[in-house]
């Protein structure tokens, strides 16, 4: 019982408000659900209007978006040619 409520607990901060940095600090939740487009424009909309309001703090210029990876593994599976045959 006290597994369930733990886990519970768990996976919802991790899915929907943990940010990880694999997936461009979005949560998995933004990802699955398509939420992630609006996320990242309003967060590059944000980015910009601070380098034109204080450039000075942005000494390596222009801050640019984090983007989606295509694709996201635990333990990518290997290809034909990764596979050794004994």
């Amino acid at each position: 019982m006290q597994t369930r409520s733990f886990g519970r607990g768990l996976f919802h901060w991790y899915n929907n408000e943990h940010r990880h940095s694999g997936i461009a600090m979005l949560t998995p939740a933004m990802v699955h659900y398509g939420q992630y487009e609006a996320v990242l424009a309003h967060r590059a909309g944000v980015l910009a209007q601070a380098f034109q309001e204080h450039p000075e703090r942005f000494v390596r210029g222009i801050p640019q978006v984090k983007r989606l990876p295509e694709s996201v593994w635990i333990n990518k599976p290997k290809t034909s040619s990764e596979i050794v045959v004994a």
